[in-house]
Parts: structure tokens; sequence; C-alpha cells
């Protein structure tokens, strides 16, 4: 039962090996996909266009686009296809003004790969379990990637390596900071060592990457405090802090008061 119920979902994700020097002759679909490679290379055509199809690149292809793959090696490829109407109007408008209503070769950065990569496995995980939740958290799953996509687009072209790191770094805790538990956290994201990490954050930025956290954290706190009226222990948690104790200490550390004070003295002073 299970194989039957996932058929019936408009979102499916499967694995195609494409054998060595293999042609997938030129061909179309009624649903939207998202090819990705996760193994060795080769060349898709896309709008008469030809590409290189390397391990972590990836396409999207909208319905009836005509497009075709020749494999180097033997290439594994993951293929993920869906009906974007299950979204709504909103997802539909967004990807029509992000020029998502077009087939593309999508380049991602480090942040962008690792991120698909995970929802790719979540997918096939909830794919295998086959029950309606799983259905749910399939196209959970997908929403969160198209978005990643479409965040992905805004991305600035920066050539050097370690400039290009720095700055994901520090997006990403713009964005994470709620999430950030340790420098080791961090270095895992983009496959460096937590000392070159340092090294790279602090040339572009004259801090640490957890002192900039901080500093990020703090500012959001500050934020909360004087325009809302949540609950201190609820700001701690908000914004990423397991012990309220610690909180306290970080706050007066950057602020010197209290976060209670803090609130007291700047809350009407506008």
């Amino acid at each position: 039962m299970g194989n039957q119920n996932i058929l019936k979902n408009s979102i499916r994700i499967r694995e195609n090996k494409h054998k060595d020097r293999n042609l997938v002759q030129k061909h179309y679909h009624q649903m939207h996909q998202i090819l990705y490679v996760l193994e060795n290379s080769g060349e898709i055509i896309l709008n008469e266009q030809v590409h290189s199809f390397t391990q972590d690149s990836l396409a999207f292809i909208t319905p009836y686009s005509p497009h075709s793959i020749t494999s180097d090696t033997k290439m594994t490829v993951l293929v993920l296809e869906f009906e974007v109407d299950e979204f709504g109007n909103d997802m539909k408008m967004l990807l029509h003004q992000h020029s998502f209503d077009e087939t593309r070769l999508i380049n991602m950065n480090l942040f962008t790969s690792g991120n698909v990569r995970q929802l790719l496995r979540r997918m096939l995980y909830e794919q295998s379990q086959g029950k309606v939740i799983n259905q749910m958290s399939m196209k959970i799953c997908l929403s969160e990637l198209l978005l990643i996509l479409l965040r992905n687009r805004k991305e600035p072209s920066i050539t050097n390596a370690n400039t290009f790191r720095a700055e994901r770094l520090r997006k990403y805790m713009d964005t994470h900071y709620f999430e950030v538990t340790n420098a080791t956290e961090l270095s895992q994201k983009i496959g460096i060592s937590t000392r070159h990490v340092n090294t790279i954050f602090k040339e572009q930025y004259n801090t640490t990457p957890m002192k900039y956290l901080n500093e990020v954290r703090m500012e959001v706190a500050k934020k909360l405090l004087v325009e809302t009226d949540n609950d201190i222990p609820s700001i701690c948690f908000e914004i990423g802090f397991e012990s309220l104790a610690t909180f306290y200490r970080r706050f007066k550390e950057f602020t010197g008061v209290s976060p209670k004070k803090f609130r007291l003295e700047n809350k009407y002073s506008g």
C-alpha cells in the first residue's frame, strides 16, 4: 500500500543510472523536473545549448521542455518530479518573477549545494515510508528546496575563494543565528578546518565568526526588547541561547546593562 500511495503523489524522486557514454535522446515530460548529478559527469542539452553536467550540477526543467543527456562515464542523477500547481499561486508567482518558468542550469555555491543534498536525502527517506504524513513532508522539503534555489539566484559573483567563503558564512549567520551552536558546525558547512574558518573570516571582517554571531544575536535581542513585549526567557530562546544565564552574561558584556534594564531605558525612548 505504501508504494501505491506514493505513486498517487504529485512529488516523486528517483535515481537514474547512466552508463558509460550513454545518450538519453531528446525528450520532454509533462511535469517539472529537477535533475541533480550525484556522481561523475557528462553533458546536458537545454534550450538547444550544450552545458557541462558535473557532480552537484542542478538542472531545473519545465514541462514540455526538450532536453537530452550524455554521460562521459557512469553517471548517477537524482530526478525529482513535481507539479507546481500543488503549491498555489504564491509559489507560481515567485517562480515566474525569478524566471523559473524557463528551463535552466543552476550554478550553486557550496552552501546551497549542501542544503540541496540534505533536502534530497530527506525526500528519499520520506518517499520510502509511503504514508500520507511522509507525502506532506516531501511537499515541505520541496518548498524549501525551491526557496533555496530562488535565493541562490540573488547571490553575487565572487571569484576569490576565501572572500566567497567568508561572505557566505556571514550571510549564513545573519539568517541562521538561532541555529548555530559552535565554530565546528560553521567549518563543516564549507568543509574546511575551524582554524582556517577563523583565519579567512578575520581577514575579511576583522573578527571571529563566533564573535560576529554573538553581535548578530545581541542586535536582534535589543530589537526584540525594545519593539516587543516578549518575555526575556522567550527572547533568549528565540535568538538561539539554551541558557538564560549565558544570555544575560553575553548581553551585559555587549551593552553594559542587563536585558531588563536595557528594556526599561529604551522601550519608550522614542
